[in-house]
């Protein structure tokens, strides 16, 4: 039994397409719905390009405030979208989703976390980000989501792979 899913989304040009299999997913079992996006940490390079610019105080501040203000933007993004999705009449199926979280990581073990966290019943993900010329089946969080899973995953194909395929 499906009562709990998480939509695991990178934000990228087929999030709407993923989108749309999570809430179509989510009326056919009416199924609470929990959204995450994982911001990966930054690198050493950009670190270090603060530090040279910033003092420990300021940069302290911006580690904080400027994550906090990153986050928020972004979970109001995800919000946005699906309320565009939607359109008036979904306002049902926004009740569907339960919460929206960004958090800071690595993708698959945010994922991952957050599916055990939340002891959902479904994963939900895209099978590559960044689908412009991808030549491997699988992206890295997808094939590191489905090996360690503890859920069943729904896997949502690319369109331009399945087009390719069907040549």
């Amino acid at each position: 039994m499906i009562r709990s899913m998480l939509y695991a989304t990178d934000l990228g040009l087929y999030a709407p397409l993923v989108m749309q299999h999570a809430l179509e997913l989510a009326r056919t079992f009416d199924a609470d719905l929990y959204v995450v996006h994982a911001v990966e940490p930054m690198g050493l390079f950009a670190e270090s390009v603060l530090q040279s610019y910033l003092d420990e105080q300021a940069l302290n501040e911006f580690h904080s405030q400027g994550l906090n203000t990153v986050i928020a933007s972004i979970e109001q993004r995800v919000l946005d979208s699906f309320r565009e999705e939607l359109g008036d009449e979904g306002a049902h199926d926004l009740d569907r989703i339960q919460a929206v979280r960004v958090l800071q990581g690595d993708p698959s073990q945010v994922i991952l976390d957050q599916a055990q966290k939340l002891s959902v019943d479904l994963l939900i993900v895209g099978s590559h980000s960044h689908g412009a010329g991808a030549e491997t089946p699988l992206g890295r969080t997808a094939a590191r989501v489905l090996q360690l899973a503890r859920v069943p995953v729904y896997l949502v194909p690319l369109v331009e792979r399945r087009r390719k395929g069907d040549r």
